[in-house]
């Protein structure tokens, strides 16, 4: 019987250390840096704009995509611009997302440099 329960305690023991690895590799867990500003603002951006810019603001559809450090080459007006009417491969969100909604977007990402 002790040998039993040595076996089921080293069989949790390894599970839960695979579960440990399983989640620092996936980054379950740990909010990404990029994705850091207020709660309203981050639903908005994920429930409309991940899909193409990413988790990370990394892009995901060409390096125009990349929005790390979109603020450095626009200002708050410009995103505000680009949100509303779209771009190359970007759709316009003016009748999809509220004038709030669009202004938070751009100041959190015009903070991005």
């Amino acid at each position: 019987m002790l040998l039993a329960q040595k076996f089921h305690l080293a069989a949790k023991l390894f599970t839960s250390l695979g579960m440990i690895i399983i989640i620092i590799g996936c980054g379950v867990g740990k909010e990404s840096g990029a994705l850091d500003g207020p709660a309203e603002v981050m639903a908005v951006y994920k429930a409309n704009c991940v899909n193409c810019h990413g988790t990370e603001l990394q892009g995901k559809i060409g390096p125009k995509t990349n929005l790390q450090e979109v603020g450095k080459r626009m200002s708050a007006a410009d995103i505000t611009g680009q949100i509303e009417r779209g771009g190359e491969t970007m759709p316009p969100f003016k009748d999809r997302l509220t004038d709030e909604q669009i202004a938070g977007l751009a100041e959190w990402l015009a903070g991005k440099k």
